[in-house]
């Protein structure tokens, strides 16, 4: 991970400085570094090391730092990761432009690896993440999604990624097509544990642990898994109450709204959701052999659904 992150820190230069200024805000901000993480460990996993998994952990790095600056601005967003997020330090246009331009630089990353296979997975990766964004933003507001529709946006917006990055691993390993397959659904699995967490956590969470204001999603009328559940199974005061705040009839009261999620156990559900994603995810790499980047992604399962931020 040192070595991603230098050819990361190599790759953000620009000879136009406020490019490098947003972009670093936000890279230099932390961050998990799950997803670049993937590539090295299903790489590791089949055997291989090497400069190219360090570039293709950058590429998807860089991917994933683009989404977040396009994000907060659609969502207007100003805290991230317990600091400012770019738009608010920055402005919306300098966090559009910068991340077209970390778009632009992956795909320009992608092309130096002259691997075909990778630019199908990653170009179908990124166009697939953006129609989950335009799908959330049509959800907005919506208090009549399923469980299957709110599944199905958070697979292509979130758990997209994941699948892509273990699934690079595989390719730039040489796998077979079975096994990269498998590296694929365990990378979707474990995305969408990831997003339920998430959803999990805006209702749960310190803010001086996850980084951002709770109520965030319920602010911006996302009808998250925790919100749906309730509609669906609470009592009608209950279900009425989160439909309101979700379509945004009058400002939201989210201590009233939390306390209706805490009492039909929706949290409860949301997390139990997660764990099976991240069962089945475990389940996914059963036909890796045993090694440590083995063992390293069964517990990426594991903290996906145990972590508090």
């Amino acid at each position: 991970m040192e070595a991603v992150d230098a050819v990361i820190r190599q790759r953000l230069h620009s000879d136009v400085a406020l490019v490098g200024s947003v972009a670093d805000h936000i890279i230099g901000s932390g961050g998990k570094r799950l997803r670049p993480a993937l590539v090295l460990l299903s790489a590791g996993a089949l055997g291989l090391r090497g400069e190219a998994c360090h570039v293709l952990a950058a590429v998807v790095e860089f991917i994933h730092t683009a989404t977040l600056l396009h994000d907060d601005v659609v969502d207007e967003s100003a805290l991230r990761r317990g600091r400012q997020t770019a738009n608010a330090a920055y402005g919306n246009a300098a966090s559009v432009l910068v991340g077209d331009f970390l778009y632009s630089r992956s795909f320009q990353m992608m092309v130096g690896l002259r691997n075909m296979r990778v630019m199908e997975v990653l170009s179908d990766a990124t166009n697939l993440i953006a129609e989950g964004e335009v799908l959330q933003l049509l959800n907005a507001r919506n208090a009549d999604i399923s469980e299957a529709q709110y599944l199905e946006v958070i697979q292509r917006k979130t758990a997209r990624l994941f699948e892509a990055a273990a699934q690079l691993g595989a390719i730039q390993a040489g796998a077979a097509a079975a096994m990269e397959q498998a590296l694929a659904a365990y990378g979707m699995h474990l995305g969408t544990a990831f997003q339920l967490i998430d959803d999990v956590l805006d209702y749960s969470g310190d803010l001086e642990v996850i980084g951002k204001n709770l109520g965030d999603d319920l602010r911006e009328g996302k009808a998250t898994l925790p919100l749906i559940h309730v509609m669906r199974h609470g009592q009608p005061n209950q279900a009425e109450l989160v439909r309101q705040a979700i379509i945004g009839s009058a400002e939201p009261d989210f201590l009233r709204v939390r306390e209706a999620i805490l009492a039909t156990g929706a949290l409860d559900y949301a997390r139990d959701c997660a764990r099976n994603e991240a069962r089945l995810a475990a389940q996914a790499i059963e036909v890796l052999p045993p090694s440590p980047y083995r063992q390293c992604m069964l517990d990426l399962a594991r903290f996906a659904v145990e972590r508090d931020y």
